[in-house]
């Protein structure tokens, strides 16, 4: 069956979905994106996204293309359209079609692409059972990572070199030592104080969604919850240490570099984090 995409007002084929080669999403990575997960026929943390892109938009000065009803009504479209159950949906918004030109055109017609796929719930399972591998790379992206810009060419970079040596992701460490996050996720550590440990939000860091959900199930459980850098020694001497994402979740791990995390092992508190977390994000109906 083909999937089917929402681009700029219209329903199509994914195969037969494009963009003009002038839209400045292609010309500049002048953009921005959100990714929800789907479980079970709802949209988890739907509200926190699209906040989150508001946001973003503000920030960059970008025109809305549509009401957030409007978008919302479209996004539920798109996933029933695509039978989608579990999975993901893609949302991304650019500047829209205009001669190349690097200062902002006089239009305010954005463009508006949505995708939808399934994914096995099955699919991770091995890896959050037995946990990841992640290295780490120097921090060389631009100031503003707490916009959720489609300019991810460090990012790519630095998944691509955790890929080449068998990591899942890779942490971005500052020049001072302190890990910042990684190319595609938020980053925790455990220390041997049961202390959950994750990087302040100072602009530094893309304000994860679903690290704002984790955030609320640690204080339902009455956790021990701590926001502030941490430095790589103490991830590598850390008694657990983790990501989380939309598409990751609470994601275990057991390797920092070619430093074994918690013997190696993943760690209980990872475990009841991800056993719980769908018991404390919002989910909203499609």
């Amino acid at each position: 069956m083909s999937r089917i995409a929402y681009v700029n007002g219209q329903f199509v084929p994914h195969g037969e979905a494009f963009v003009h080669i002038d839209d400045r999403g292609y010309q500049f990575a002048d953009g921005v994106y959100e990714v929800c997960d789907i479980k079970n026929g709802q949209i988890i943390d739907l509200d926190g996204h699209l906040d989150r892109l508001n946001y973003s938009l503000s920030e960059l000065q970008m025109a809305h293309p549509m009401s957030r009803n409007a978008l919302i009504v479209k996004m539920k479209q798109v996933i029933k359209r695509n039978y989608v159950n579990n999975g993901l949906i893609y949302l991304q918004i650019t500047r829209g079609v205009a001669p190349r030109d690097h200062a902002f055109p006089n239009h305010k017609e954005s463009s508006i692409v949505l995708t939808a796929k399934s994914v096995s719930p099955l699919k991770k399972l091995s890896l959050y059972k037995n946990g990841i591998s992640v290295i780490t790379v120097e921090e060389n992206r631009w100031a503003r990572p707490d916009i959720k810009t489609i300019s991810l060419l460090p990012n790519c970079l630095a998944k691509q070199a955790a890929r080449e040596v068998g990591a899942y992701e890779a942490w971005f460490v500052d020049d001072e030592g302190y890990v910042v996050e990684g190319s595609s996720s938020n980053a925790w550590i455990i220390n041997n104080n049961n202390e959950i440990i994750t990087k302040n939000p100072d602009g530094s860091i893309l304000k994860g969604i679903t690290r704002a959900a984790i955030m609320k199930e640690i204080e339902a459980m009455q956790l021990a919850l701590v926001e502030r850098a941490f430095t790589l020694s103490e991830a590598i001497e850390a008694k657990e240490a983790f990501i989380s994402s939309a598409t990751t979740l609470v994601m275990p791990i057991v390797k920092i570099d070619n430093h074994a995390i918690g013997g190696g092992e993943v760690g209980e508190m990872a475990k009841s984090l991800l056993a719980e977390f769908y018991n404390f994000a919002q989910k909203t109906d499609i």
